[in-house]
């Protein structure tokens, strides 16, 4: 990461650099994903405050951290924590817009049928499919359901003529069906 500083006066103990350089390092892994970034930290004196100003460019996106204290190293390191928390931000937008593209279309059938998996596994490599309840499908009677349930199908998500709620029939391993109420 290119850092350029401006309106420093005097230069910081190595020690203190080493610790700006660390948060810096920890910025560049979360933001360099595409091509080297460059951080521009302008820095500001009034009377016994210095004013820290820290941009840069992320996926069209101008991320500002600004910090403020007497002390030059606190007011940076501020100013570097309120940026890193805008590029978490930004990041976890970026993302969830890209994943949304990427989903793959719903199955629309008369009964609940699995949809694409979600992204992340559970342990073991087990996967979690979401069953798309809102259909458009008129309220069904337990006996209708259970002749609207094929030997292929395990379950059968419907709202029940009745009640009025959600209902959902299982087969069982034994041939029988299980009635689960919401």
């Amino acid at each position: 990461m290119n850092i350029s500083y401006k309106g420093v006066k005097q230069e910081l103990p190595p020690r203190m650099q080493s610790k700006l350089n660390a948060k810096f390092a920890k910025l560049s892994k979360l933001l360099e994903k595409r091509g080297e970034k460059e951080a521009h930290v302008i820095v500001t004196a009034e009377r016994h405050l210095h004013k820290a100003e820290i941009t840069m460019q992320f996926y069209e996106h101008q991320l500002v951290g600004v910090g403020a204290d007497p002390d030059l190293f606190t007011a940076i390191s501020s100013a570097l924590d309120k940026l890193e928390i805008q590029a978490v931000k930004n990041r976890g937008k970026w993302q969830e817009r890209i994943r949304h593209k990427e989903a793959s279309p719903r199955r629309t059938a008369k009964t609940s049928a699995p949809a694409a998996p979600v992204p992340d596994a559970i342990k073991g490599g087990q996967k979690i499919f979401r069953v798309n309840h809102h259909q458009e499908s008129k309220p069904m009677t337990l006996e209708e359901a259970m002749l609207e349930m094929d030997k292929s199908k395990d379950y059968l998500v419907y709202q029940d003529s009745e009640k009025g709620r959600l209902s959902m029939l299982v087969r069982r391993r034994d041939g029988h069906f299980d009635l689960i109420e919401g």
